[in-house]
């Protein structure tokens, strides 16, 4: 491997950087570009060296930094974690995981390289107290939204990984709570101030009126219904399956591959996996997307029935997601995580989505009685 440094590119304009042999400094000069070289380097001189090569810029979300590595022996993903610090969350979600690599399972699932030390997870030394860890990487395609080919496989895929998740016994405790613990989970975020925030609409987002109004409704009927809830059957599930969640075969756009990100692994209603994943099956695609519902339905099915009580449930929870999400980045920009520009954008597609669910009540009603429910 040449340790030239070189080959540095700003990693942030989606090019090429190559990362030197550990104990090589980079040279003075290109200050922006050197410090990310400083960072990567750092990270990878805690794993073994044939880990040590070229990266390029992966689809990063909300979340986290995403890198991907063409290392001597193979590829990898390198994982930033940006707005936690929390190491058990990351030490829950790689027992998971762990445990998930010894399941048979149809697809793949993410497995975590240990570093040197043995300990899958790695803190950063920039004195940011953010942790990092390196994936083996999983061939595979995301699949296109648009057209979405690939739900009756995704339906199995949930399905299988349900009860997979469904078995598994691990010793760290979750660290996220259920999604029906709306005021644990977003303490700061009570009935009056979303209230007011939806109704007396602050200046940054003035022209977002009515989508806002829309959402503190749902709220308010989303809070009256969440009473019992906690009764239902409950199990680990994943919590954020979607279309950007998956990788499917790049010859067989129908056939998913893989299912990833495990980051929001917790305990909760078996019923909330389908209903975080239908939502965004019927709105990325109008035209298509009640079809890809069906599909994904009738695969899920195969693997797992619910109870007619879940399936009543399942309306309320998918609209129990879109409050979550609102809530999430709401918190985010209330504690400055992130300017108004990124919950601006949310809030017109947490209306969208809203609004397609109560348009599509009736026959997501009946498709959830036609193909999930217990007989």
């Amino acid at each position: 491997m040449k340790n030239r440094i070189n080959l540095l590119n700003l990693i942030f304009n989606g090019r090429l950087i190559h990362i030197p042999a550990a104990g090589v400094q980079p040279q003075s000069g290109r200050i922006g570009g050197n410090r990310i070289l400083i960072m990567l380097t750092s990270i990878l001189n805690h794993y073994d060296s044939s880990w040590r090569g070229d990266i390029t810029q992966g689809a990063s979300g909300w979340n986290n930094t995403t890198r991907f590595i063409e290392g001597a022996e193979g590829r990898g993903v390198l994982r930033i974690y940006e707005t936690h610090r929390d190491i058990d969350k990351i030490r829950f979600e790689h027992a998971v995981l762990a445990s998930l690599a010894r399941d048979k399972l149809d697809f793949r699932t993410p497995v975590p390289v240990p570093a040197l030390t043995g300990d899958t997870i790695v803190q950063l030394d920039d004195g940011s107290g953010r942790y990092a860890c390196l994936f083996n990487y999983i061939d595979g395609i995301r699949p296109e939204s648009v057209g979405f080919r690939a739900g009756y496989s995704f339906g199995e895929a949930a399905g299988s990984l349900s009860v997979a998740l469904s078995r598994l016994v691990v010793a760290p405790s979750p660290a996220y709570r259920p999604y029906y613990e709306l005021s644990h989970s977003y303490p700061a975020c009570s009935p009056e101030s979303v209230g007011q925030f939806c109704s007396a609409v602050p200046e940054p987002f003035h022209g977002l009126e009515g989508p806002l109004r829309g959402i503190g409704e749902v709220y308010r009927e989303v809070i009256r219904e969440l009473e019992g809830l906690e009764r239902l059957p409950q199990q680990l599930v994943h919590g954020d399956l979607n279309a950007s969640n998956l990788l499917v075969d790049a010859g067989n756009p129908e056939g998913v591959t893989a299912l990833l990100d495990f980051e929001f692994c917790t305990r909760d209603l078996r019923a909330m996996e389908p209903a975080v994943i239908l939502p965004g099956l019927l709105v990325d695609d109008p035209d298509n997307g009640m079809e890809a519902a069906v599909q994904f339905c009738r695969g899920f099915s195969s693997r797992v029935r619910l109870t007619r009580d879940e399936i009543r449930a399942i309306p309320v929870l998918m609209k129990l997601r879109n409050v979550d999400v609102f809530l999430h980045f709401m918190t985010r920009y209330d504690e400055g995580t992130d300017g108004p520009e990124v919950l601006r954008e949310q809030i017109p597609a947490i209306y969208a989505e809203l609004a397609r669910l109560e348009r599509d009540r009736t026959a997501v009603e009946a498709l959830l009685e036609r193909y999930l429910c217990l007989v």
